[in-house]
């Protein structure tokens, strides 16, 4: 058994064993996708069914990932076939499990909360952002959150960080911000909060929006429903 359960490779010249990067990064994308549709579709519809579903999922690929093996977690398995091609970025495995211990604790609440229970409450909507926002960091930005955590609590010199963010170094010339781009940056989020915030809350369009959702009980026209049998 010890043949197809453990943790992390071992590759030649790296004293500790590795994972892929890119293919974590394209797992975290692809359960981010799926994710984002789920909530939406509870959110809107207040339908939980692809909530129910995704979070079974994602708890079992997790699962998967931390007590078996991550060669075998079906998200990483299609991350793999996504990035066959390319150049393998070797990352330390030990930040990498604790980061999805994080995301399977999670996983757990959501799945007893959601599925077994099925109780409404505002612990499920911080669940569900918190997720999205750690899919989204490693997915798009390669920003591994729990990898983070995992670096400031085990102070050892932790090695092979995502993005080489472990290793001290000097920034190079491309990788600087200077006073205007940092400008630029605050009041392009300025202008896009404030565009979203008038659209969604001071048009009319908001208004006729909110009369319009879609309510959680269908109501019956006048005369054309029946009494509930």
């Amino acid at each position: 058994m010890k043949k197809y359960i453990y943790f992390g490779e071992v590759v030649e010249k790296y004293d500790i064993r590795v994972l892929n990067e890119r293919e974590a990064r394209a797992g975290a994308g692809i359960l981010f996708l799926f994710a984002f549709f789920s909530f939406m579709h509870s959110y809107i519809l207040h339908d939980f069914i692809f909530t129910q579903i995704f979070v079974t999922v994602f708890m079992i690929d997790f699962f998967i990932r931390i007590f078996i093996n991550p060669k075998f977690a079906p998200s990483l398995l299609l991350g793999r076939v996504m990035v066959q091609n390319q150049i393998p970025e070797y990352v330390g495995a030990p930040q990498k499990r604790w980061a999805w211990f994080i995301g399977l604790f999670l996983s757990i609440i959501m799945f007893f909360l959601i599925v077994v229970f099925n109780v409404m409450t505002p612990i499920k909507i911080f669940i569900c952002l918190l997720c999205l926002t750690l899919l989204y960091s490693e997915a798009v930005f390669g920003i591994c959150l729990g990898c983070k955590i995992f670096n400031y609590i085990y102070k050892e010199n932790p090695k092979l960080c995502p993005g080489g963010t472990c290793e001290i170094r000097r920034k190079d010339e491309i990788q600087k911000i200077s006073t205007l781009q940092k400008a630029i940056i605050v009041t392009f989020i300025i202008a896009v909060s404030w565009s979203v915030y008038t659209l969604a809350f001071t048009t009319p369009h908001a208004a006729e929006f909110e009369s319009n959702k879609i309510p959680s009980t269908m109501k019956c026209e006048t005369g054309k429903c029946g009494a509930a049998k």
